[in-house]
């Protein structure tokens, strides 16, 4: 512990509001490791939604309209403002996804991993009982993340990645893939199925194309215009814009036939009713996210009579994890790393992000 500084560069979540709720500080303390946990340098961070949700307060219900980055009016006394229904402590170190090389160790920790460049699982769990989702918690919410030059984690939660890939694009998996292989598991997704994917442009929904791909599935993918040279080099079958007004008849065009047997979803909005009328009988929605607004219309004589199966998804088992470090080391998925940004160049990084102009993922490199 000797070599380790007492202070580091960190972003600082000081309370719910826009960007200027971030605070940049130059020297804050360093974590001390706890006795199972590692402590890690942050070598970097990849951005996700769950940082802007969090940090506006988004997931409280009493915030109805689409995710836009800025502060809610409606938020003032909401408790139940984080994915897990319950209020966030102040300040916070948000970033879940990060690529790091362990440092230190706690005394019950495994210090083989000492040395050793990591990613991690972002589920903080009760490894008493690590299937309990309602002990569950997220890195970078219930726990400080990685938006920093240090941070801890469980050890259990850290695997070694033997990869040539970069820091940066290693920073880009762990959020993005896990919550896209979750979204797949959920739902069966097999080699049998058609998969529509929503926001193919983005993290998640590039991680949706490559992992259906894995799996043997067709896949449509669903972005604007502008982007689908870059979302082809996750090679789905078709490409579509982000909302056909006859979405029957683009899928018709595209793929020979009117319907998928599977939505996997994270956008939600307008649209979340006409994805619904392009399933197939005995067909599966799944969702983990809902970008474009909460608040959805249903008929509920389509689910019925059509016999579909609704699934949502956000807190993965542990194996998981695992699964997605064998197939970033046996070279069956690839980053997307659209741009990196600095600790100090945060809140220019998180306004990028919003904006939706780029294809794939931002990651912070302190």
């Amino acid at each position: 512990m000797t070599d380790i500084p007492k202070t580091m560069r960190a972003v600082v979540l000081k309370r719910h509001g826009g960007l200027d709720a971030l605070s940049y500080e130059a020297a804050w303390p360093v974590p001390q490791p706890a006795p199972s946990q590692v402590l890690i340098k942050v070598l970097a961070t990849g951005m996700n939604n769950t940082d802007v949700n969090t940090r506006a307060g988004w997931y409280s219900k009493s915030v109805t309209e689409a995710t836009t980055g800025d502060a809610y009016d409606s938020l003032d006394g909401a408790a139940d403002n984080t994915w897990g229904g319950a209020g966030i402590q102040f300040p916070r170190i948000q970033g879940a996804d990060i690529c790091g090389r362990v440092v230190a160790a706690g005394a019950e920790a495994d210090q083989s991993l000492i040395g050793k460049r990591v990613i991690a699982d972002n589920w903080l769990r009760d490894w008493d009982d690590p299937l309990n989702m309602h002990t569950a918690g997220y890195f970078g919410s219930e726990a400080d993340g990685g938006y920093a030059e240090y941070t801890v984690i469980d050890h259990r939660n850290v695997a070694a990645v033997n990869s040539d890939l970069t820091d940066a694009e290693l920073a880009t998996f762990s959020c993005s893939y896990a919550t896209a292989e979750g979204m797949l598991d959920k739902s069966g997704v097999g080699a049998d199925d058609v998969v529509l994917v929503t926001g193919a442009s983005g993290g998640v929904g590039g991680a949706l194309i490559q992992l259906a791909k894995r799996r043997g599935a067709r896949v449509v993918a669903l972005a604007s215009p502008a982007k689908h040279a870059e979302v082809a080099k996750c090679s789905p079958d078709a490409i579509l814009p982000r909302a056909p007004q006859n979405l029957k008849q683009a899928l018709q065009d595209a793929i020979g036939r009117d319907h998928v047997t599977v939505v996997a979803d994270i956008v939600a909005g307008d649209y979340f009713a006409t994805l619904i009328e392009a399933l197939d009988r005995g067909g599966r929605y799944v969702t983990s996210g809902a970008i474009a607004g909460p608040i959805v219309s249903l008929d509920l004589r389509t689910l019925y009579l059509m016999d579909l199966t609704f699934f949502g998804s956000t807190v993965n088992p542990p194996q998981t994890f695992r699964n997605l470090v064998s197939y970033i080391e046996a070279g069956e998925v690839k980053p997307m790393l659209a741009a990196t940004y600095s600790l100090e160049d945060f809140k220019e990084g998180q306004q990028a992000f919003i904006d939706k102009v780029h294809t794939g993922n931002i990651v912070v490199v302190p």
